[in-house]
């Protein structure tokens, strides 16, 4: 497998995906989140969305490529857990403001 050069706050991002609390340090304050069709407004909207995603789910995210698409970052993602279709390839769009996420956008 290879690694990939992550920003920082992308980085992060994935690395606290099984904790939720760990997510303030990723994201603006007034970040906002779309995940299929839901959207979450805000630091604690997310972390709690996240939080229950990940009690739910018990996802595991890895990061297979990375591009600068409109200004933003569009991370291509595996995605295994217990949901239906899993694995999948799920698209990461993620646009940084001051070195964190301003807005993530995930779809299939």
């Amino acid at each position: 497998m290879s690694t990939l050069n992550l920003p920082e706050p992308i980085a992060a991002y994935f690395a606290a995906e099984h904790h939720p609390a760990a997510l303030v340090h990723c994201f603006t304050p007034h970040a906002v989140m779309n995940d299929f069709g839901h959207r979450y407004v805000g630091i604690d909207a997310i972390k709690a969305f996240l939080a229950e995603a990940s009690a739910k789910y018990g996802a595991t995210s890895e990061p297979i490529a990375i591009e600068r698409e409109d200004g933003c970052q569009l991370v291509r993602t595996r995605v295994t857990g217990n949901f239906p279709g899993s694995p999948t390839v799920l698209s990461y769009r993620f646009h940084l403001e001051r070195g964190l996420i301003a807005t993530l956008e995930i779809r299939a």
